[in-house]
Formats: C-alpha cells, structure tokens, sequence
C-alpha cells in the first residue's frame, strides 16, 4: 500500500526536522501501528533532512595543492592539528575540538557543500568564495587574512600583435576590433567575476569561454584574446609572452575561513567552534613577525625606568612596558638598583630597538620569538557576532 502524507502528519517524524520542497519525492518504506508495512512518500529531500538533523559540526579543508600543505600547517600552528588516520581518506578529525569532522574537498566544492548544508565552515581562497558562492547571503567571511595564498584575479593579454601598444582597460575597452559579431574573447575559469566586472567597466561585447588549467596557452594558440586567471608572482605570465594591464585587477584573493549564516545560527555547536578557532587564529595571526625583548637597566624606580623607556619611539610594546625589580645581593645585603623591563616589538625593528635600549642604559638583551598574542576580545567575533544579528 502507497500513502501519501504531509511530512507535518506522519507521526514518526518531528515536524520542525522537515519542510516540503519543491524536489522530487523520497519514498520510505515503515512500520506503521498496526503492523503492515507502508511505503510513505514525503514531500522533500532526504539530503536535506540529513543536513537538519546532522549533529556533528563540518569543517571542508583543501584536499590536495600548497593550499592544503599551507592550510594544514597554520591550523598546527595554532595548535589545531589534523588527525588523518588514512592519507587516503577524506574524513579527519582535530582532538582539540570535540563535535567536528574534518572534511578534505576540492576548494569550489568546500563552497558549493557549504551552500547546501553539508558543511558548516571551509578554509578556501577569497576568490573561490566569490565565484563559486556569487553573492548567496547565507556565505559569511568570518577571518578575511589568514596570511598565506595571496593572489589577484587578473586580465592578461599578449605583449604583441594587436595589443602591444595595449598596457590599461581603459584601451583595451576602446579597441575598435570588438563588434557584436566579433567580441573580445576571454579565457577564464571564474566567468561570474568576469561577467560582473566587464559590465561594471562599460564594455558591450565580451564573451566568456570557460577553461580550467593552462590558461596561458590559449593567446598563442588563437583560440581567445585574453585571459583572466589568479596571478601570484606573474612568473607563468611573462614566460608566455603576456602582461598584465592597468586597472585590470578584478579580485585581490588570500586564503580565508568562511562559514554558513545558516550553521552558525541553527547548528548547535558550530558558533562556539567557530569563536574557538577565530580566536587560535587572530592570537597565532597576531604574534607573527613580533618578539619579546628582555633587558636589564639600572634605575631608582620602576617609574623612572618606564620613563626612559617610553621615550624611545621603539619601544612602547603592546600597551607599554613590563618593569619588574631586579634583587641582587652586595656585601650580604639585598639591594635594589636594577630593573627588568620586557616589551613586544615587531622583528623587522628588533635592531633599532636594541640600539635604543642601548642608548638609555640596557642591557642583558634577551629575544625569543612569541606564538601567540591574545587581545581581551577577539575583534572579528565581535564583527561575525554583529552580522549574526547576535
């Protein structure tokens, strides 16, 4: 026998896990009260209730690249290790975080898993986010900088031939080969950027022709006029007789956590997970390229030796300077005449700093590198909390 109920009247099923969708209809075959076996159709999408009534909270990685290598090695940095008892699987955990599953994706399908509700977070590039993600509101950015996979999302075309005198949008755009018929042909593997960014620019015939891999190729094969593809270093560019042109930057990209709005709201978990890993990252993020530096200097009181210290542009720290008594013992008595101070300053200035501290009596410099530094309140959870409407 073949029912059909509203998912709201079966009563095996608590009405607030399903809705109807407008999807193709799941059967399932149950056991109803009296004992027959019934075949019940609902109205709605098993993947859909899959993802309501999942518990676990999903974080997508990069599956393989320098993005994954990079990925994985910040997240130890920060203490979030990667437990992957099989190289060949895709599923991991983080000991340090309960109720999370790790899963290692491709970097457009962590963003696509994110928009359907199998996954809560995703580590991926700024532009895939936008690209694969084209504006869905439910896409948050919940740390934009995580420091490593910077590049731009750039228009490139051929040094020579008809663009050699070429170098600014603003020509390109005014080139009088493109026509309706013949429009300016543009390999790329992000054709939403482009689309978006080629209307805003005024230009009336373009056309995109979607390619991934090897991009660079095509110019000199015939097949299309320019490229728009993630430039880094612009190494591959110049190698193959391209160049990029000013005003042709479309996206500036690095890598960046991003969560769903949906999750982060509904999921439990997921919103504490998130503020445990924003926070690991800012204080990691924040402490590189900063040292601690420790001197001795003599002195009649903390104030005055934090006077001196203050004096020096170089050497405010974070908030200013730690003084601490320094005892040392003379002919069998306790006597008070040095101060510890230790400060924080950015290591690209460690050696002015040395030299300022030099100049005002310093010395015993100490330096050690510093891992972490975590600020009273970590200000892009106060901005993720704002957007959350929390």
């Amino acid at each position: 026998m073949t029912t059909f109920l509203e998912p709201s009247s079966f009563f095996q099923v608590r009405p607030s896990s399903v809705r109807a969708f407008s999807m193709p209809f799941r059967s399932y075959v149950v056991c109803c009260s009296n004992g027959n076996p019934s075949t019940v159709v609902l109205l709605g999408s098993s993947r859909d209730l899959e993802s309501r009534e999942r518990k676990v909270v999903r974080l997508g990685l990069p599956s393989k690249g320098r993005m994954a290598d990079e990925t994985l090695s910040l997240l130890k940095n920060c203490q979030l290790s990667v437990r992957q008892l099989n190289p060949r699987q895709y599923v991991a955990d983080i000991p340090q975080l309960s109720n999370l599953e790790v899963w290692f994706q491709r970097p457009k399908d962590i963003v696509c898993k994110i928009q359907s509700g199998d996954l809560d977070l995703g580590i991926v590039g700024f532009d895939t986010v936008c690209e694969c993600g084209q504006g869905n509101d439910d896409l948050i950015v919940v740390h934009e900088a995580l420091g490593f996979g910077a590049c731009c999302l750039s228009i490139a075309i051929p040094k020579y031939g008809i663009f050699e005198n070429v170098n600014s949008l603003g020509e390109l755009a005014k080139m009088p080969q493109w026509t309706k018929d013949r429009p300016l042909r543009i390999e790329t593997g992000f054709s939403y950027l482009g689309n978006k960014f080629f209307q805003e620019k005024g230009f009336e015939h373009v056309r995109f022709q979607r390619s991934e891999g090897a991009l660079e190729a095509y110019p000199a094969m015939g097949t299309t006029d320019a490229i728009l593809d993630l430039v880094s270093s612009g190494t591959t560019l110049r190698e193959n007789n391209l160049k990029e042109i000013e005003g042709g930057v479309v996206l500036e990209s690095q890598a960046v956590l991003v969560a769903s709005r949906r999750s982060l709201n509904m999921r439990k978990g997921a919103l504490e997970i998130t503020h445990e890993i924003l926070e690991r990252l800012e204080a990691h993020l924040r402490a590189i390229g900063v040292v601690t530096v420790v001197a001795n200097m003599r002195g009649n009181s903390a104030e005055e030796v934090a006077e001196r210290v203050l004096s020096q542009p170089s050497l405010s720290g974070l908030q200013g300077p730690t003084v601490s008594p320094v005892f040392r013992s003379r002919d069998g008595k306790v006597v008070l005449d040095f101060f510890a101070i230790v400060i924080c300053v950015p290591q690209k200035e460690l050696y002015k700093s040395v030299q300022q501290l030099r100049s005002i009596g310093g010395s015993g410099v100490l330096v050690s590198d510093l891992t972490y530094i975590f600020e009273e309140e970590t200000p892009r959870w106060r901005r993720l909390l704002s957007e959350l409407g929390l």
